[in-house]
């Protein structure tokens, strides 16, 4: 295993980052990337044995609805490489499962694959939507073949893949990118059902970032986002090889919707465990600010509350459904329920607007307008200010300019933004969730119950009784 200064050094690979229009060759000496990092590495340190043979609790694979569950509570608790490193490792074992039948090498390079990670402490990131180009073609119809990463030539040897890779967390500070296609093939597009792992600093890959952490501003008017730097790489393979054992799929178009569904799964549950606790953060700060305005007994702000509190609960709900339903495949992985999954998830985020828009409606204007706490520090300014931000006796300027700054930076700054954008985006937008979630409801017995209720109880008994 490796220890955090381990993690930090093993990133001075000659790897092809970029940010703002220069290439970083020193990650850990550009500010902004060395917050990411020291955040990983606090993980390493934290899940450090230094046993020969060790494997990091976080990078274990469940057996059971309760082992899962444990992963699910640490998932509050680590950063963000680390979880997507969790869920990549399940994602494969997942896909394996179920393409054994098809390709059965591929259980034993994701087996190979798994054991590498594990025993060498590394860090994947999943690289699965593609530049895509016209959206209303399909990947072989495009007029740049690229749009969509593929295979450009097969060697005794492995592969040469081509393409890019976008809105990839983590991409510039992992080890290993797990490249995957971003949905299912049909014939003719064989080339395109590839997926394998690559390093991430493997000749011809280049990472582009983007992040939306505040620049060069106090971190006490940014006391969210400047705690939660990810970059968000547009990963670029340019003629890339990969050999053999690295190859997971190659051709089998139908089952290339596998590895996309495996991720999906992991993601959302990943997604859904972030939007619990979420939830409950814009409940409590909504309470507070209502309380610091004075307004917490108004009739309509406690029916907003209220609102953002059944929300909460049934994202909750959903949760603690899809680990207390969780299956166990054939090789011993406990996996989450794919119909509360999916549903939580969806739910979660399709009223994420409508939490942050009854947090914005209960706080204000201030939530924009607030003072710098730089202005509160100011001798000619600051008791001024803190005079009228005041409430009462006992609500302090100071104590409510830092709820309207968290506020804003959590929702309405650009940190927020990217907030509002992830947590659609995240797993896949709404509309895959709720493919997943149609798939995996059991019609058969809603119809069942219906036909009962309707009064052709025949018809509707036999169809309960096979769907039960």
């Amino acid at each position: 295993m490796m220890t955090g200064e381990q993690y930090k050094a093993s990133l001075r690979d000659g790897r092809a980052t970029y940010f703002e229009g220069a290439r970083i060759d020193d990650l850990m000496a550009h500010p902004l990337f060395a917050k990411s990092i020291e955040d990983v590495a606090a993980d390493y340190d934290r899940f450090y044995k230094p046993d020969p043979g060790a494997v990091s609790d976080y990078m274990t694979v469940p057996g059971s609805a309760d082992e899962l569950r444990s992963k699910v509570a640490l998932h509050h608790e680590v950063d963000l490489l680390t979880h997507v490193t969790y869920a990549s490792i399940m994602t494969l074992l997942t896909a394996a499962d179920r393409v054994k039948t098809a390709r059965p090498q591929a259980v034993d390079a994701i087996n190979w694959f798994v054991k590498h990670v594990q025993d060498n402490d590394l860090r994947i990131t999943e690289c699965i939507t593609d530049a895509k180009g016209d959206r209303s073609r399909k990947p072989g119809q495009q007029d740049d073949p690229d749009a969509y990463l593929h295979v450009v030539e097969r060697r005794p040897d492995g592969v040469v893949i081509r393409g890019a890779k976008l809105h990839i967390s983590c991409a510039s500070t992992s080890h290993e990118l797990l490249v995957i296609p971003t949905k299912a093939m049909h014939e003719g597009e064989e080339d395109y059902a590839i997926a394998c792992a690559v390093p991430a600093n493997a000749p011809s890959v280049k990472i582009v970032n983007t992040m939306p952490a505040p620049r060069n501003r106090d971190p006490r008017d940014f006391p969210v986002s400047s705690n939660r730097i990810v970059p968000e790489g547009f990963v670029i393979f340019d003629n890339v090889f990969v050999p053999n054992e690295r190859i997971f799929l190659d051709g089998e178009t139908a089952y290339a919707a596998v590895f996309a569904h495996s991720l999906g799964l992991w993601e959302r549950l990943g997604g859904l465990a972030s939007l619990v606790d979420g939830a409950d953060l814009l409940v409590g700060l909504a309470q507070l600010i209502a309380e610091a305005n004075g307004l917490e007994k108004v009739g309509h702000i406690k029916e907003k509350i209220s609102e953002m509190i059944i929300n909460a609960t049934l994202i909750r709900a959903c949760l603690e459904a899809a680990i207390a339903h969780s299956e166990v495949t054939s090789e011993g992985a406990a996996f989450p329920n794919e119909l509360f999954t999916n549903a939580g998830k969806y739910h979660g985020a399709a009223n994420y607007s409508l939490m942050v828009r009854h947090l914005h409606d209960i706080g204000g204007g201030s939530i924009l307008t607030v003072p710098s706490m730089s202005d509160l520090d100011n001798p000619d300014t600051g008791h001024l200010l803190r005079k009228y931000l005041g409430t009462k006796q006992s609500v302090d300027g100071i104590y409510r300019a830092k709820l309207f700054h968290a506020i804003r930076d959590l929702t309405a700054d650009s940190y927020g933004g990217y907030k509002a954008v992830s947590t659609i985006q995240a797993g896949g937008g709404l509309y895959a969730q709720r493919i997943v979630t149609r798939n995996h409801y059991n019609m058969k017995r809603a119809k069942a119950l219906a036909l009962e209720t309707a009064g052709l109880a025949e018809a509707g008994h036999a169809d309960l009784k096979a769907a039960e």
